[in-house]
């Protein structure tokens, strides 16, 4: 019978809302968990708000519905749905050839369903809520990872008395705070098991990078993006426009998008070339709102003020979007990186945190699958064996997804800034869709429903949507052919009675 070394103590590195799923997660199965934020307890009311808790509202969606799911905390689903608003399709605006502005609705999904608009704020505090509850786990805020050892399985944390309260992608000077009395206080943490889960600019993965032979791309693309914010209407406090669309001004190059808020506002994204915004930002104020006005018809003066447009692109960062690949997630038994640490992607399918949060799924589906919380184990190894198989099927599962998702992220800004009012798109779009009604027996789908709405691996749907692609491509192909022998034979016949 294998060996079985009782509780396991978890560290895990991130608060935010992967984070505490995977605290969750364990704390679930008996481990002792503690967890370390760099940042102040944003369910604090004198916590400053962080930018990066108020940017672009987040699209929650089937795999993270899911994940938050299988938790089986009672409760915390119910909680975090009760507080989202369904989308269920793009709402595009335009101008029409008479100057009026236009709305086409287009539906996300035939079979009616939807995803959800969800303040990522609010959803981490009804985790962190649930995770305090947990008797058998720790919160521990303001705390930076400086150092780890993953062969003796210690880690040093600086305990901060100064919150950090600067964007992770425009960080400030914190020097003031390492001397004098504020000088953080330096403590050694011992573990079983260690998972990152601290973002894109991760200390996790950056001390991982010393042990494990981990190959590393990072990649910012030709896009920075402002936020801006949509106030509902002053008459009687209701949406602008509808709540139950993602609103969507397709402008080639660049995109300006709306997400509703339960508090009846919508948080807005404008994303533009690096050159755009320069332009603008040297330009006189007033070449803000003609650019506005002629690239996003509808947006100012109509939904937000010429002022507060001006006040906005002015006063709010404009910041990157970084997309990382990394592998392996893991190193032996003894850490793992989840979520933007192991894979950041562009927003633009809505699926950074739910491919977050379907990471620690996954995780804990390959811990369970290989006894690592089995007291009664029939496999002849130790638990930190076990543990270090599932750590690598993991990394050998979730790689190839997480580029899948990666890839489809980039392809999708293609399709939201211009595709969507393409023949071409809506075409295809219709014919899967009529498909995946009248021929359900085919599991026919479109690709974003098979990524929105269901569970299906990332690189499985990838290639399953590729090789409807092709069919699609013969049949119109042996359509055509069809037409131009039917168009020859009919002209060789006339020919022939000419004569």
């Amino acid at each position: 019978m294998a060996e079985f070394t009782g509780k396991q103590k978890v560290v895990v590195v991130g608060a935010g809302p992967v984070g505490a799923l995977a605290a969750l997660y364990a704390a679930k199965r008996g481990d002792h968990v503690e967890v370390y934020e760099l940042r102040d307890d944003l369910r604090d009311p004198s916590t400053t708000p962080l930018n990066f808790t108020k940017s672009i509202n987040l699209a929650l969606s089937e795999r993270g519905i899911n994940s938050m799911k299988l938790a089986n905390c009672e409760g915390l689903l119910d909680a975090v749905l009760a507080e989202t608003i369904p989308m269920h399709g793009r709402m595009i605006h335009s101008r029409g050839k008479g100057g009026n502005l236009c709305e086409e609705p287009q539906p996300y999904d035939a079979q009616g369903r939807y995803i959800r608009a969800v303040d990522r704020a609010g959803l981490n505090k009804r985790l962190l809520d649930q995770l305090e509850n947990m008797p058998n786990a720790t919160l521990k805020f303001n705390h930076k990872l400086t150092g780890a050892d993953f062969n003796k399985n210690t880690a040093w944390f600086e305990q901060r008395k100064v919150a950090k309260t600067d964007h992770g992608q425009n960080p400030t000077d914190d020097m003031s705070v390492k001397s004098g009395p504020d000088r953080p206080k330096k403590i050694a943490v011992d573990f079983d098991f260690l998972i990152g889960a601290d973002g894109a600019h991760s200390a996790s993965r950056y001390h991982v990078m010393k042990y494990a032979r981990l190959t590393y791309q990072q990649e910012y693309i030709d896009t920075l993006w402002c936020e801006f914010h949509m106030k509902p209407r002053l008459s009687d406090g209701s949406f602008a426009m509808s709540p139950n669309h993602l609103h969507i001004w397709p402008g080639g190059s660049l995109m300006f998008i709306a997400i509703p808020s339960i508090d009846g506002s919508f948080t807005c994204t404008l994303f533009a070339p690096e050159s755009f915004f320069a332009s603008l930002t040297a330009s006189a104020p007033a070449e803000i709102v003609s650019s506005f006005s002629m690239n996003f018809p509808g947006v100012c003066p109509e939904l937000i003020s010429p002022e507060e447009l001006q006040k906005q692109f002015t006063e709010n960062p404009h910041l990157p979007l970084i997309s990382i690949k990394c592998t392996p997630y893991h190193y032996k038994s003894n850490v793992v990186i989840l979520g933007d640490a192991a894979h950041a992607m562009v927003p633009f399918y809505g699926q950074g945190m739910n491919a977050g949060l379907e990471d620690v799924r996954v995780l804990f589906d390959f811990l369970d699958s290989h006894d690592v919380y089995s007291e009664n184990s029939k496999l002849a190894t130790t638990r930190e064996e076990r543990r270090e198989g599932a750590l690598n099927a993991y990394t050998l599962q979730r790689t190839p997804d997480a580029a899948a998702i990666n890839y489809l992220a980039l392809r999708n800004y293609e399709e939201m800034r211009s595709g969507v009012k393409s023949p071409i798109y809506r075409m295809r779009k219709c014919l899967e869709e009529s498909i995946n009604v009248y021929f359900p027996s085919l599991g026919w789908s479109t690709q974003y429903s098979r990524v929105s709405f269901g569970n299906q691996r990332y690189s499985d749907l990838e290639k399953a949507v590729a090789r409807q692609g092709r069919i699609i491509l013969l049949a119109i192909g042996f359509g055509f052919g069809g037409i131009v022998g039917f168009i020859a034979f009919a002209t060789l016949k006339r020919l022939y009675r000419a004569r």
